[in-house]
């Protein structure tokens, strides 16, 4: 089927239409066979024009761009095209490109040469994650006259899929960089850990208990044993997607906290040798990622999270923690993102940790309001509201201590995060269990 051309008068034949009256009005002629006459000659004219012009159908339009990019990364989008006509024309090129990918420009007006490319482009930086498919592409020629444009619109197929935003991936990489930093153990801490490392001589502050004595009489001087963090283990993450994700905590949804925090975690648990993998739920398990170690496993992390969105529903956590349990028989860490209500941890989250903490390390990660605890503290009210927010505040604090205590009652590890920290506190915890042996 043959692409269909529409044509379209421009400013120029209105231009045109306008002028060829001006004679007329100014002789105040009344005769209809001057009007027809005049109307008659643009119209031809126009056909002419038209017929001239080249057709959009000659006018290949090919357009480039990444397959994937995260939240906040700037990219580039690219349209090469092509003439395939004899003669040369005026080309307008328009995409339809989503509002969220916020390109700098989506369309461009250009003289086109025969059999000859021109290429434009524009930048992007996506504002949201999900998959984005790309609109028709709207080509216009215009013809040698100027009076009528040719618009047609063409399918030009392509997807760009947006990861979730990934604002700790420095941070992280600065971890894998630097052994020692702000307290935290190691990564590879000597004297600690499961894993036998090497035998080297005695230093000062060195644990006893390491002393290898054997090769200690071989040497004639004291000689101890090296640990190191075991690798070849098992971290899952378990992301909550259901309602109470969907609150925002610094103008960012919590679920977004927590896939930031998840990527952290993938990040530096590949880099340790680890076997990382996910469980996504909400009302339902949503979608599993089985637990690997290689270089495509972070990839596979976040293709399994840019499409999420919280459902509207309560989360199945029993039905989520009996899953993954089957899934993952072999003793994990479990990480479970979610947020921290009175009643759904009494109610539903508590009974069902008990399918994990049986046989699993389980660590539980949320992310606290930093206005909470300011309200809280707050004093000097003159306003009623005032007086009430402080103390609804006061005892949402207190509530989700209780909370806090009660988790930790059932085995489960507790990381309590501000805004932003969440990432970096809970791949803190992560290296402590790890260079602990506790894994």
């Amino acid at each position: 089927m043959s692409e269909f051309s529409r044509p379209v008068p421009t400013g120029w034949f209105a231009l045109l239409v306008a002028l060829a009256a001006i004679p007329v009005m100014a002789l105040r002629s009344t005769s209809w066979l001057v009007l027809a006459v005049i109307g008659v000659l643009a119209i031809l004219l126009a056909v002419v024009d038209a017929v001239l012009a080249v057709r959009p159908r000659d006018i290949e339009v090919i357009r480039e761009f990444p397959a994937a990019l995260t939240v906040g990364e700037p990219g580039q989008i690219a349209w090469r095209v092509r003439s395939h006509a004899t003669r040369s024309t005026s080309v307008t090129v328009a995409d339809a490109i989503w509002p969220s990918l916020a390109a700098s420009r989506r369309l461009a007006s250009f003289v086109l040469e025969p059999r000859q490319q021109h290429r434009f482009g524009a930048h992007i930086e996506p504002l949201r994650r999900g998959r984005f498919p790309f609109g028709a592409v709207t080509v216009r020629t215009v013809g040698p006259m100027r009076l009528i444009a040719l618009h047609t619109n063409r399918t030009v197929d392509g997807t760009i899929a947006v990861m979730p935003a990934y604002p700790s991936r420095e941070l992280m990489g600065t971890k894998m960089r630097i052994p020692l930093e702000s307290g935290v153990r190691a990564v590879r801490t000597r004297g600690t850990g499961t894993e036998f490392d090497q035998l080297r001589e005695y230093r000062q502050g060195d644990d006893f208990r390491k002393v290898d004595w054997a090769a200690t009489a071989r040497q004639q001087h004291v000689i101890v044993r090296d640990y190191r963090a075991e690798r070849n283990q098992h971290v899952v993450a378990m992301l909550d997607n259901g309602r109470i994700m969907a609150g925002t905590v610094g103008d960012t949804p919590r679920v977004e906290h927590a896939m930031d925090a998840v990527l952290g975690l993938t990040q530096v648990a590949l880099r340790l040798g680890d076997n990382v993998g996910m469980l996504t739920f909400d009302s339902q398990v949503r979608g599993i990622v089985p637990a690997r170690h290689s270089k495509a496993q972070f990839s596979k992390m976040a293709e399994a999270m840019y499409l999420l969105e919280p459902a509207l529903d309560e989360s199945a956590y029993n039905v989520a923690f009996n899953s993954a349990a089957a899934r993952f028989r072999r003793r994990s860490l479990f990480v479970v993102f979610t947020e921290l209500v009175e009643t759904v941890v009494d109610d539903a989250l508590i009974p069902a940790l008990a399918a994990l903490t049986r046989r699993h390390l389980v660590v539980v990660a949320c992310v606290r309001d930093p206005d909470v605890a300011d309200w809280a503290t707050q004093s000097g009210h003159t306003a009623a509201a005032d007086a009430y927010r402080s103390a609804a505040a006061v005892a949402a604090l207190e509530a989700r201590e209780r909370t806090i205590a009660k988790l930790r009652a059932t085995g489960a590890l507790v990381v309590d995060a501000r805004p932003g920290a969440l990432a970096t506190d809970v791949v803190d915890r992560y290296l402590e269990l790890k260079t602990s042996g506790r894994l």
